[in-house]
């Protein structure tokens, strides 16, 4: 469990007492306030998930923000493993619908961002925050950190070391709760060691799936104000694993570094990497073509709004395309404050592009930390097509609208994919 080391002196930072203390204060209770406005976020679609379109200097002020206003703030870093299991599981996918904010951390996702128009263009890696938290640049004061996961005795190295350092991190804890189920994980001793170390940033070192879930299912629990998933942070920080040199990773090729590395992780490469070729030859692709083709046709958009005693329903008339976004936000912004269900009618709606799909989601999250829905009416044949494509077909109904994209279990079908990929370059 817990693992002790010596803490420094707090400094400029509040003591653990004092966070503990205010804690217990009224308002405050057994979790942090929640970020209120996400449709003041800039989130683009990008198939099937969120990103947001943020650089390090603005993240960096918005942690250290969070963590002023014990503002809860859960982050995830989606690359292309995080692509891939989106497809396949639906609760996996929910995680990072419902973080506050989605770093694209994968040189492939920013390639797919480029073909799709989506302004990201700097890769924030788990390993890069963690390194940049770290750093003195620019730091005002330090923010305290809580180390969980992690192979034995990893985290209490790191933890000795951010320590034993002048930077902007020190940590204020560490805990390795073993293997098991994420129920296992999620014991109130772990809980209640978390929120005790009035830590600023809970830094969890499981893989993908698992520490997503047991972020997702212990949030209403902790008071740690900034989460995230770090992976194999923990050892690079700790020095029992290389990471790639930099020329691999601005490259795309970091995986290789990987597999030389840890050979095991060959198989979810090569599994991952089949999938995102059957993503960009049926989605990125054919949307890339159609985002260029639309974008010659400068449509208007018109919205109207009806709201009766159940809903507001709100109509979109045109191309629903970024230049229209702001006049969208605003609409939605006022049918939010009626506390209602919306139906969003896109029996007239011509076109949908990655940033209002990523206001959907937006406005999905919103109602549903209401208790309310977001509904779609009005979908046309053309219009399910779109939603397909861009793999956001569950915004539709409670379930996926056509078969998640997988991996073939045999070589029959690695052959036949190639013998398609062959007609189709014909």
């Amino acid at each position: 469990m817990s693992e002790a080391f010596e803490l420094p002196p707090p400094g400029t930072r509040r003591s653990g007492e004092e966070k503990a203390a205010r804690s217990r204060q009224p308002g405050v209770g057994e979790q942090t306030a929640e970020v209120a406005d996400d449709l003041a976020r800039k989130v683009y679609g990008l198939l099937g998930i969120p990103v947001d379109a943020i650089d390090a200097v603005d993240l960096l002020e918005l942690i250290e923000a969070a963590a002023d206003n014990a503002t809860s703030c859960l982050i995830s870093t989606p690359n292309v493993n995080f692509l891939v299991k989106s497809q396949e599981n639906a609760e996996f996918r929910e995680s990072m619908l419902l973080s506050n904010l989605c770093l694209v951390d994968g040189v492939p996702l920013i390639w797919i961002a480029k073909l799709l128009r989506i302004p990201i263009f700097e890769r924030i890696a788990g390993a890069d925050l963690f390194a940049r938290l770290k750093s003195t640049n620019g730091a005002i004061r330090r923010l305290r950190v809580f180390l969980l996961g992690g192979a034995d005795g990893v985290a209490a190295v790191v933890g000795r070391t951010l320590n034993s350092q002048p930077g902007g991190l020190e940590c204020a804890g560490v805990l390795n709760p073993g293997f098991g189920t994420v129920d296992d994980m999620s014991s109130g001793e772990i809980i209640d060691a978390i929120n005790a170390s009035g830590s600023d940033l809970l830094a969890v070192f499981f893989g993908a799936e698992k520490a997503q879930a047991w972020l997702m299912r212990n949030h209403r629990r902790l008071r740690v104000p900034v989460r995230a998933q770090f992976g194999a942070t923990i050892n690079f920080e700790a020095g029992t694993l290389k990471r790639a040199p930099s020329f691999l990773r601005n490259s795309g090729f970091e995986w290789l570094w990987r597999i030389k590395e840890e050979p095991y992780l060959w198989r979810r490469y090569w599994s991952d990497g089949w999938v995102l070729l059957r993503l960009l030859l049926t989605c990125a692709v054919p949307l890339s073509i159609a985002v260029r083709w639309s974008a010659r046709k400068h449509r208007d958009l018109s919205i109207f709004e009806r709201e009766d005693l159940a809903q507001v329903t709100i109509a979109l008339t045109g191309s629903a395309t970024e230049r229209h976004v702001e006049k969208a936000i605003s609409c939605f912004r006022n049918a939010l404050t009626s506390n209602k269900h919306i139906n969003l009618d896109v029996s007239n709606t011509q076109s949908v592009d990655p940033r209002f799909f990523g206001l959907f989601l937006m406005v999905r999250k919103q109602l549903s930390g209401r208790g309310k829905e977001l509904r779609f009416t009005g979908v046309t044949p053309q219009m399910r097509r779109l939603f397909q494509r861009n793999r956001f077909e569950f915004l539709l109904s409670d379930r996926d609208q056509s078969p998640p994209v997988s991996a073939p279990p045999v070589a029959a079908d690695l052959i036949g994919g190639y013998l398609r990929f062959m007609t189709f370059k014909r």
